[in-house]
């Protein structure tokens, strides 16, 4: 069985080099040969680095409307790429709860960022999922499964 946070982990990866090299090639073909990854984490970190290239211009703009005095081109190139794909996975991977969305976005950005990394993160991811109309559902789903914790 896969491991979902190692697919995290392998998709910030190919985005990061995404961003570097603006297209795929040789690094590409290379990139899984010395991973021991099974087909069930591959196949979610390419559904993630997909889903992420081909939504890229709307969660740029969605990571602009709520990253209030950042611009995208300038955040670190690990910020931008875990929230890209913590928010693709809230708007279109509704297999993956949200609370699941965030810690995970949390834990890489505590692994891979700066200090201020993993606040960053979590004040963007949650900003968008308590205000953005598409993620009502998701937000339910968070608010029911925060209160089940309690009682």
């Amino acid at each position: 069985m896969g491991s979902r946070h190692q697919a995290r982990e392998r998709a910030l990866q190919i985005l990061f080099q995404y961003d570097i090299h603006g297209k795929p090639g040789l690094w590409l073909e290379e990139f899984w040969k010395p991973l021991k990854a099974d087909e069930e984490t591959k196949g979610f970190a390419e559904r993630v680095v997909a889903g992420v290239l081909e939504k890229k211009k709307d969660l740029d703009q969605l990571i602009g409307k709520y990253a209030t005095n950042w611009k995208i081109g300038r955040m670190p190139i690990v910020d931008r790429n875990i929230l890209r794909a913590g928010l693709y996975e809230l708007l279109w991977m509704d297999d993956v709860p949200a609370k699941v969305t965030l810690d995970e976005a949390i834990e890489l950005a505590k692994s891979f960022g700066d200090d201020e990394a993993s606040k960053f993160i979590n004040g963007i991811l949650d900003k968008v999922l308590a205000t953005e109309p598409r993620l009502a559902a998701k937000r339910a789903d968070a608010t029911g499964a925060r209160l089940e914790g309690i009682s």
